[in-house]
């Protein structure tokens, strides 16, 4: 069972040194710790940065990480991902 907060606070951690606005998923590399592999792990969800990317129902831009998480664990949630 995925533990929501947990994969939030996961996010939240990688994506929050990214320089915002964001205007495009580009703008996230820079932050990630391992840049595209960078993985988020909870339960039996598991996805690398990559793989999340192609999830995404994101409306770019993004004025902090927050917003952008906000729409993360949606898209993940509408999806049935988590």
């Amino acid at each position: 069972m995925v533990d929501k907060e947990d994969l939030r606070e996961q996010f939240v951690e990688a994506f929050e040194g990214a320089d915002y606005p964001i205007n495009s998923p580009m703008d996230l590399v820079p932050a990630l710790p391992n840049g595209p592999s960078t993985k988020f792990e909870s339960g039996d969800f598991s996805m690398t940065a990559m793989e999340l990317n192609t999830k995404l129902n994101g409306d770019f831009p993004y004025e902090d990480v927050d917003s952008f998480v906000d729409d993360v664990m949606e898209s993940l949630e509408d999806q049935d991902l988590i």
